[in-house]
Parts: C-alpha cells; sequence; structure tokens
C-alpha cells in the first residue's frame, strides 16, 4: 500500500501508513467550515494525534477517539482533560511529552518543540469561554514501517530548531502552517524549509478565516528561492498526497 496525507481543511489531516494504519491528526470536523467530511464519514481510525488544546485542533478528537476505538496519542496535559470524557490517561500507551516518541500499530510519533500557546480550548470553552491551563503544545514526526518520515508542525512559528528536528529526524514531508497571524506566515514557513531539509511542503492552516489568508504562489515563489530542490505541494480540502 501507498502513504497518504488526506487535508480535511484548516489544520486537520489525516495520513493512512503503507501498512494501512488510519491516522487523524489535529481532527476538527464538525464546525470546521473548511473541512469536507462529517463524522458520520468516518468509519474507522486506529490513531487519533492532537498537537495541543486549542478548539480548532483538539476538534472532535474525543468523538473520534470513542466512535472508532483509536488509541489517543497527545501531551500529558491533554490527555487528562480528555480523560474527564471518558478516555482513560494514557490509554494504551498514548501519552507523550517534547523530546519523547511512542510506537502505536506500525507507526513511532516523536514528539517536537511548537512556539505556540497551550490552554485547553474544550467543551467548557465553547460553552463558556473557559479556558483550561496549561496544555503545553507540540509538533509531531509521524514515521511509518515501510514509509517516509513527515513532520506535522501543528501551531507554530519558525524557530531555529528546526535544523534540529530536520538533522535528527529528516522528515521528507513537511505539513507546515502559512495562515499568518495565529503561526506562521509564507515568509517564516519557507525559511522553516531550509532550516529543515524537507523535500516537500504542504501548506496548511489558511484561507478558513479573514486575517489568515495565505498566498501559495508567493509561498512557491519562496521556497523556490530558499530551496530550490524542494516542491510546494498546495493540496484543497479533501484533496491528498501520495508520498
Amino acid at each position: 500500500m501507498e502513504q497518504i496525507i488526506t487535508w480535511l481543511g484548516h489544520g486537520s489531516w489525516r495520513m493512512v501508513t503503507p501498512k494501512g494504519t488510519i491516522i487523524y491528526l489535529d481532527p476538527w470536523i464538525e464546525g470546521n467550515p473548511a473541512c469536507p467530511i462529517t463524522l458520520d464519514d468516518i468509519g474507522q481510525a486506529q490513531v487519533v494525534c492532537v498537537t495541543h488544546g486549542h478548539s480548532d485542533h483538539l476538534g472532535n478528537a474525543i468523538e473520534i477517539v470513542h466512535k472508532t476505538g483509536a488509541t489517543l496519542v497527545t501531551l500529558p496535559e491533554v490527555a487528562a482533560y480528555c480523560s474527564n470524557y471518558g478516555i482513560p490517561y494514557d490509554d494504551h500507551g498514548g501519552c507523550v511529552h517534547t523530546g519523547g516518541s511512542v510506537v502505536q500499530k506500525d507507526v513511532r510519533i516523536h514528539a517536537v518543540f511548537a512556539l505556540h500557546s497551550s490552554d485547553i480550548m474544550g467543551k467548557e470553552y465553547a460553552e463558556s469561554n473557559q479556558l483550561m491551563p496549561g496544555s503545553g503544545t507540540c509538533g509531531m514526526i509521524l514515521t511509518p514501517e515501510d514509509g517516509v518520515p513527515v513532520y506535522f508542525a501543528g501551531d507554530t512559528g519558525v524557530f531555529g530548531d528546526m535544523a534540529l528536528i530536520g538533522k535528527l529526524y529528516r522528515p521528507r514531508v513537511a505539513v507546515l502552517p502559512i495562515g499568518g497571524k495565529y503561526t506562521m506566515g509564507v515568509r517564516e514557513a519557507a525559511y522553516a524549509m531550509e532550516l529543515l531539509g524537507s523535500e516537500v511542503l504542504i501548506p496548511g492552516h489558511y484561507n478558513t478565516f479573514p486575517g489568515q489568508m495565505a498566498d501559495t504562489d508567493d509561498l512557491i515563489r519562496q521556497v523556490a528561492v530558499r530551496c530550490p530542490e524542494a516542491r510546494v505541494v498546495v493540496l484543497k480540502p479533501g484533496e491528498s498526497f501520495t508520498v
């Protein structure tokens, strides 16, 4: 089988490994104006990854875990929050902290640094604007057996240690936010590619809301200047890239 990455709009993704493991990452499905699927369309999942607790990334992770029996892979504080909603803490060994890694099915998942804020915007926030403090935030490197490493940056600005991520994990594909305002923008994403040394950039987290718009033609131009051998793969929500 092939390794396939599908953009589900905004910062939400699905990856299928060469051995068929279905992984959802930051699955904001309901209420996401850019998402082309519904929760009813999700029949199977083995792993659900959550990089941090903001509402557009925690999203529908809890519902998907309950529906499919998938393992939740996330930071300890987010896992503790989810334990209030019927997902046992560290269930099936899914807890991981920045700098650590876990193996789920046929994929190793490394949690790496991300430059972002960290409060949890869960059900309490949706109902009464109540924030739950201190969830932490991370990016994730997914390395499947018989596949290639993929860096899902989550929400982040560019930072110098992306060069270290590139040297340690050598992600062939980098999935980076480009919307600006709440994450890095086009200029920073092009610089991140230079630091990472990845072959492919798939942009996300843009064009969902006003103030987070991005010009992908400009991204292609800037990446070509900084990383002539890299390429940018621009997807529409629902489209897939075969690694």
